[in-house]
């Protein structure tokens, strides 16, 4: 087990509001780290991306970052902008 998951174990069995809040801080994160993923493998900089929404560098570093209050409506714009299709699934 990495120091990492050992820490998250420790951390959720000591603080009952981290362990909470973990599973869907993680998946904010995860969305962030998606959406930035996809914007670098289209080749496109925060600017250029924002430009194609018609928004400022700051709304996508937002999104970028604090996934956890993005739209779908969001996602899709981000998606075609990025020339990519969203598929949403619930497991």
């Amino acid at each position: 087990m990495s120091d990492l998951k050992k820490y998250v174990k420790n951390r959720k069995a000591k603080d009952g509001a981290f362990a909470k809040d973990y599973v869907s801080g993680y998946s904010d994160f995860k969305l962030g780290v998606m959406l930035r993923q996809a914007r670098e493998n289209a080749g496109l900089t925060q600017e250029e991306l924002a430009k194609k929404l018609k928004t400022q560098k700051s709304a996508i570093s937002r999104i970028e970052n604090h996934a956890e209050d993005i739209r779908l409506s969001t996602l899709e714009k981000v998606a075609e902008a990025l020339g990519k299709t969203l598929t949403l699934s619930m497991n």
